[in-house]
């Protein structure tokens, strides 16, 4: 059974989802909308960089949308700077009945311990009368700090840590909010960014930690555990998103811990340069200018890296697919799901069956 999709927004990760809705054989683009009054009326391919029309026409009318009565909406709008906003739209998209996968608010991902159960508690209850699901996911928070280091655990005899990574140079991330509003790139050393604000990593990635130790049957101390440094610019950087003059912040790695009796158990660590030269004391990728690292210290301890470059070699434009392509391929699987929060310890395994050149 062909499932009706609504791609909503058109940005660095929707263009890459539009793709792949329409090279997914079990899925149809029935609508698109966007948030830009230049997009509306025009074709969904040409929005997506595509050489070819798709005949979906981009809108900004969300109810028109919404009467289309699709399988599943893919939600890939921009919702680090409006997770109130973003919220009580998810929540009007389940409540009428229609499936969702969301690349954010991440804060969804595994809401439990992270959200007070009074803000959980409509979202659920609005999925389970409207008889839909809803899942948050994508790369980091997503697979690479969920289902990657919960199934590497599974070889384990006996873990003492579980440590995901993120090591990435973001010269090349197009989100100029992200980069100069919230992690405060370009700005001067005694401007306190958003992301660093007490309480406020814990939120973006508490979910990864406490699902990891959910998982792992884990009752961590709390609260969780954040530290951070930063670096300053030691001369003039340009980035795609923000100018980084000398002096001002260029770098920045932060730990969001969850502990068990004062020792660390389960770490969502981010190593984020913004040109490849800064801190040659950090640890590198072993290919490329951008991985996920799990490391699961134990008996016996293991390490498994996850690289990833598009076509063009650029490893930021393929972190927007990866996000967009983990949301598109898990469609059928959230249609399935019983109606509510659906976190990657409810999924099943997710494939890319179709997908295969000539398949």
């Amino acid at each position: 059974m062909t499932l009706k999709v609504v791609e909503w927004s058109t940005g660095t990760v929707g263009r890459h989802a539009i793709a792949g809705i329409d090279a997914h054989p079990e899925l149809e683009l029935v609508g698109v909308w966007v948030s830009d009054p230049a997009k509306v009326g025009r074709d969904a391919g040409r929005l997506a960089g595509l050489d070819r029309d798709l005949g979906v026409i981009a809108t900004d009318d969300r109810e028109a949308l919404i009467e289309l009565r699709p399988d599943a909406i893919v939600h890939t709008a921009m919702t680090d700077d409006r997770v109130a906003e973003a919220i009580a739209d998810l929540t009007a998209f389940v409540a009428a009945g229609i499936n969702v996968v969301s690349s954010g608010p991440v804060i969804l991902q595994y809401p439990y311990g992270v959200l007070p159960d009074e803000m959980v508690e409509p979202i659920r209850d609005a999925a389970v009368a409207g008889g839909a699901s809803l899942h948050v996911n994508g790369i980091d928070p997503g697979f690479a700090n969920d289902v990657l280091p919960l199934s590497l655990t599974s070889l384990s005899q006996e873990i003492d840590e579980v440590r995901c990574l993120e090591i990435a140079d973001y010269s090349t991330y197009y989100q100029p909010v992200v980069m100069g509003e919230i992690f405060g790139f370009g700005k001067p050393m005694d401007h306190q960014p958003m992301l660093l604000m007490p309480g406020v990593l814990s939120l973006a990635w508490g979910s990864v930690v406490r699902q990891i130790g959910a998982g792992l049957g884990l009752t961590f101390d709390e609260p969780l555990v954040e530290r951070h440094e930063r670096v300053a610019a030691d001369r003039d950087y340009e980035t795609v998103s923000v100018p980084i003059p000398e002096g001002a912040m260029a770098a920045l790695h932060f730990e969001v811990v969850g502990q068990v009796d004062g020792v660390d158990r389960v770490v969502l660590e981010h190593y984020t340069r913004t040109h490849p030269e800064q801190c040659p004391d950090w640890p590198r990728p072993n290919e490329g200018d951008g991985c996920y690292r799990v490391v699961v210290t134990g008996e016996p301890t293991m390490t498994v890296e996850m690289s990833h470059h598009g076509r063009d070699g650029d490893h930021n434009v393929s972190g927007m697919i990866v996000t967009a392509m983990r949301l598109v391929n898990s469609v059928p699987a959230v249609v399935a799901a019983d109606p509510g929060l659906v976190t990657a310890l409810d999924m099943p395994l997710v494939t890319g069956r179709g997908l295969v050149g000539g398949a």
